[in-house]
């Protein structure tokens, strides 16, 4: 509610039906902020492999050796090395009890089939991080970075899908800026929200499903089948070049 304006199906059908076309293809892997993303998680996952490069004075230097820095972009660069000194000041994961911890370049894990009803989907919930607490309890921690906003609506579908992969356990999720420092509130759910959220997520299922079987018999429908938005979030937009729908110049 309220965020609307930056939501644009059109961007999703680009994502979701349209993605192996070449130039959609290009344009979501040459995206700056999901590369600054993953290199972010894997110099995480490196300090947690050698933790003894967090109290070395060439720590930094070393694990982006090992991410490849000097590869990409002077801007990635700036920001990555960053975020690698913030976390030797600030190494989060120190004396976690880890159970899961992503490198960033595994793709997604397995689905969790759910039923709702007489229906099934397919849950896939890539996390960051997921450690035990001291008294049991899964702790689902996701990193951010840039400027964005924490979404509790992703923390709801980790926690559901926590509820399937560690039945017996209770547990929370949380979000922690890479770059600001910021931490989110501990985030829990009632089973009832739990239900709500399953609910809704077969819904949503269902009409992406209807949706790709609507494209396939009729790909030119796709703006009609994928209404775009246009306005101020199509600056921010990977689809901005290629998009007929796009606003080149939206006023402030």
């Amino acid at each position: 509610m309220g965020q609307e304006f930056w939501f644009c199906d059109m961007k999703r059908g680009f994502n979701k039906v349209r993605q192996k076309e070449p130039q959609v293809k290009a344009l979501l892997e040459d995206n700056k902020h999901q590369r600054i993303g993953k290199l972010a998680q894997g110099g995480v996952y490196e300090f947690y492999q050698y933790p003894q490069l967090l109290s070395q004075s060439e720590g930094v230097e070393k694990v982006a050796a090992i991410l490849k820095l000097n590869q990409e972009p002077k801007e990635v660069q700036e920001r990555i090395i960053e975020i690698l000194n913030n976390y030797c000041k600030e190494p989060i994961l120190v004396g976690k009890q880890i159970i899961q911890l992503s490198k960033g370049d595994e793709g997604f894990p397995s689905p969790i089939t759910i039923q709702e009803g007489n229906y099934y989907f397919n849950l896939y919930a890539p996390t960051d991080c997921t450690f035990k607490q001291p008294d049991g309890t899964i702790h689902i921690l996701d990193f951010k970075t840039g400027k964005s906003d924490f979404d509790r609506r992703q923390a709801y579908v980790y926690l559901l899908a926590a509820n399937y992969l560690y039945p017996q356990q209770p547990s929370i999720a949380s979000f922690y800026n890479l770059e600001t420092g910021l931490v989110s509130d501990i985030i829990t759910t009632t089973p009832e929200q739990l239900k709500f959220v399953q609910i809704e997520l077969a819904d949503i299922a269902k009409r992406y499903e209807l949706e790709r079987m609507h494209y396939g018999e009729n790909p030119n429908d796709f703006a009609i089948i994928f209404p775009p938005n246009p306005g101020i979030a199509c600056r921010y937009c990977n689809f901005n070049s290629i998009c007929e729908f796009s606003l080149s110049e939206v006023s402030r």
